[in-house]
C-alpha cells in the first residue's frame, strides 16, 4: 500500500468537496437531478414564463437540511427521495418521479451509475456499488446501452439546444480554470458530456414515445505520491439520467416537458457547502488516525484502524439504511448494465427493439426501489396503485382510496374493517405482471 500523507489527504478532501460544484439545475440537457421518503414541505405554486409550476424540496436526514429543490408542472404528482453516494462517487443524489394528472406522462430521474479507474501500480478491486468500467463512456454511447437495458426501441438522437451546450462548456471551463489556479495544473479536472435520444415502446395498446437524457460527469484528480516521483491519477465518472415518456400522440407535449429548463432538480447551495465541509472533516479525521496508526506496531496499528472504523461507522450510522438500500438498487442496475455491455451495443439495441412492445419495466422498477415503493394492481378493476414496499400484502377498499398493508398472508380486513376489501396483486413499476 502506498503511504498516505497529509498533503494527499487534504487534496483528496478538496477534490471531493469540489466534485459536484458545477452540478446545478437539471435541465433538458444536463439531467443532473440528484432523495429517502417523500419531499419535505408543502408544494407551492408559482408562474414562470406563463407556465404554472410548483416546487418541492428534498430533505437530507443526515445533515437535517433541505438538499434539493424540485420544480415540476402544476397539478402534476411528485414523489422524491435521496440516495446516498456510492463508494466511488460519494455525493448523495436525488431520485424522483413526476406524473401528469392523467397518469400517462411521466418524468423519472433514475438512480445514477458510477465507476472509477486509476494508474495505481497496486491492483484495485472494484468497490461494491460501482461499475467495473476502466475508461470514460460518452453520453451518446451510454444512452444506446441504456435503451437496451430499459428494453425500449432506440429511434435516434435528439438534438440539444446549442445554447445549453455552450453554457455547459463555459461552466466547466470556468470551473477547471479556477481549480488550476487553486490547486495547480492538472490537479483536478472535470469533464461533462451531454446527450439525448428518442425511444419508443408500447404500453398495452398505447404507442409510447420518450426522451432519455444523460449527463456523464467525470472528475480526474492527480496527486503527488511521496517518494514515488510521479502522480497518482484517478478518474471517477457519474452518469445521471432523466427519462420523460408518454403517449406518442402527445409527443410534442413530452418533448416540451423534457426540454423545459425550469423542470427538474437543483442543488441548494447551503446544503452543498455543508456537505463538503462535513466530508472534508471526516476525511481529515480518518487520515490523521491512519497516519498515527502507521507509527505504531502492527498490533497497535490494527487496533487503531478498528477504532477508526468504529468511529466512522458511528458517524455514518444515520446514512446506513439509505446506503444499504442504494447499494441493493445499484447492484441490480449494474447487473442489467453489464449483461447488456457483454452482448454489445448493436445486438442489445436490436433485441430491445424486438421486445419493446411487450416488456418495459426496468426504469419504473429502479425508481420504485429508490422511493421505497411497490406497484400493486386490483385484479377486479385493473386499477394500479403505488404503495409502501415495507409490507408484502396490500388490500384496498371499494373506494380505491383506502389501503391496508400487512406481512401476514392470512390477514383479511373484510369483516373486521368497514367496507369491502380486495387483495392486490404485486406487479412491475409500470403495471405489467
Amino acid at each position: 500500500m502506498l503511504p498516505l500523507t497529509n498533503a494527499v489527504l487534504t487534496a483528496t478532501a478538496v477534490a471531493l468537496t469540489c466534485m459536484a460544484a458545477p452540478r446545478a439545475h437539471d435541465s433538458a440537457a444536463t439531467a443532473a437531478d440528484d432523495a429517502n421518503g417523500p419531499a419535505e414541505g408543502a408544494p407551492t405554486t408559482t408562474t414562470m414564463s406563463q407556465n404554472a409550476t410548483q416546487t418541492a424540496v428534498i430533505h437530507d436526514p443526515v445533515l437535517d437540511m433541505d438538499a434539493y429543490k424540485v420544480v415540476y408542472p402544476a397539478k402534476w404528482h411528485y414523489q422524491g427521495t435521496m440516495v446516498q453516494g456510492s463508494p466511488c462517487s460519494p455525493v448523495p443524489s436525488s431520485v424522483f418521479r413526476l406524473t401528469s394528472p392523467d397518469g400517462l406522462t411521466q418524468v423519472e430521474r433514475m438512480p445514477s451509475l458510477d465507476w472509477f479507474w486509476s494508474n495505481s501500480p497496486t491492483p484495485t478491486k472494484t468497490p461494491d456499488g460501482c461499475l467495473p468500467l476502466k475508461s470514460a463512456l460518452s453520453a451518446r454511447e451510454f444512452l444506446k446501452y441504456l435503451s437496451a437495458i430499459l428494453k425500449v426501441e432506440y429511434v435516434g438522437e435528439q438534438p440539444i439546444d446549442p445554447a445549453i451546450l455552450a453554457a455547459n462548456a463555459k461552466q466547466f471551463a470556468d470551473f477547471n480554470a479556477k481549480s488550476e489556479r487553486n490547486m495547480g495544473p492538472g490537479a483536478f479536472i472535470q469533464t461533462n458530456d451531454l446527450a439525448a435520444a428518442i425511444v419508443r415502446y408500447k404500453n398495452g395498446t398505447f404507442l409510447m414515445e420518450g426522451i432519455i437524457q444523460a449527463n456523464v460527469l467525470c472528475n480526474q484528480s492527480s496527486l503527488a505520491i511521496l517518494g514515488a516521483g510521479k502522480k497518482l491519477v484517478t478518474t471517477t465518472c457519474n452518469a445521471g439520467v432523466r427519462y420523460t415518456h408518454g403517449p406518442a400522440a402527445k409527443f410534442k407535449d413530452v418533448l416540451a416537458i423534457a426540454t423545459d429548463t425550469k423542470i427538474g432538480a437543483s442543488t441548494i447551495a447551503a446544503w452543498m457547502n455543508a456537505w463538503g465541509v462535513a466530508r472534508t472533516a471526516l476525511l481529515q479525521r480518518q487520515g490523521d488516525q491512519i497516519l498515527a496508526a502507521q507509527r505504531q506496531t502492527i498490533h497497535q496499528q490494527n487496533a487503531m484502524l478498528r477504532n477508526q472504523m468504529q468511529q466512522s461507522n458511528q458517524q455514518l450510522a444515520a446514512q446506513h439504511d439509505q446506503f444499504e438500500q442504494g447499494q441493493a438498487m445499484r447492484q441490480q442496475q449494474h447487473e442489467d448494465f453489464l449483461s447488456t455491455m457483454q452482448r454489445g451495443t448493436d445486438m442489445s439495441m436490436r433485441q430491445a427493439a424486438q421486445v419493446a412492445n411487450s416488456n418495459h419495466t426496468i426504469a419504473a422498477d429502479w425508481v420504485d426501489y429508490s422511493l421505497d415503493q411497490q406497484t400493486v394492481r386490483d385484479p377486479t378493476s385493473g386499477q394500479v396503485s403505488k404503495v409502501s414496499s415495507a409490507s408484502s400484502y396490500t388490500w384496498i377498499d371499494a373506494s380505491g382510496k383506502t389501503s391496508f398493508q400487512t406481512n401476514d398472508p392470512n390477514a383479511d380486513p373484510n369483516g373486521t374493517q368497514p367496507g369491502t376489501w380486495t387483495r392486490q396483486q404485486t406487479v412491475h413499476g409500470d403495471g405489467t405482471p
